[in-house]
């Protein structure tokens, strides 16, 4: 079954995805300008929409591998899951937003254990599940740099 035109959007990160170079990063850079509209950095709403897009993402993954095959880089919804991750409780600060962005997209194209192992789950659930986990890695480390220098 192929992805209808919302889903496309909403998969695409907004379309993000079609971005010609460097798409996972497009999607990363939309997910934190979405981070910057007034009160999304509420953790309450931070988590509804990470919880929401990550199992309407798990769908629409598996529709977009169907149709273009093994983890699409034309998918981005992903990579906006794992960037509100790693932004859950960081201060609204733009330095440390940066950084968090940076440290981020390292770990997500790293791809420390277990991420890289959990892109082998079929579906879905693969697509987004490595992305998850390079998220919270990055929120644990940005964490751990607030709470010793700041």
């Amino acid at each position: 079954m192929k992805a209808n035109k919302i889903e496309k959007i909403i998969g695409t990160g907004l379309l993000s995805g079609y971005f010609p170079i460097f798409p996972g990063t497009a999607g990363s850079v939309v997910a934190v300008i979405i981070y910057f509209i007034p009160g999304f950095e509420n953790p309450t709403v931070m988590l509804i929409a990470i919880s929401l897009f990550t199992i309407i993402g798990i769908n629409i993954a598996t529709k977009f591998e169907a149709e273009y095959g093994k983890d699409p880089s034309i998918f981005t919804l992903d990579e906006f899951i794992g960037t509100w991750i790693s932004l859950l409780f960081i201060p609204k600060i733009l330095w440390l937003i940066i950084l968090d962005f940076i440290v981020w997209r390292l770990l997500d194209i790293i791809k420390p254990f277990p991420a890289k192992q959990l892109e082998n789950i079929k579906g879905g659930t693969g697509v987004i599940a490595d992305d998850v986990v390079s998220g919270i890695y990055s929120l644990i480390i940005m964490h751990i740099f607030i709470f010793l220098l700041l």
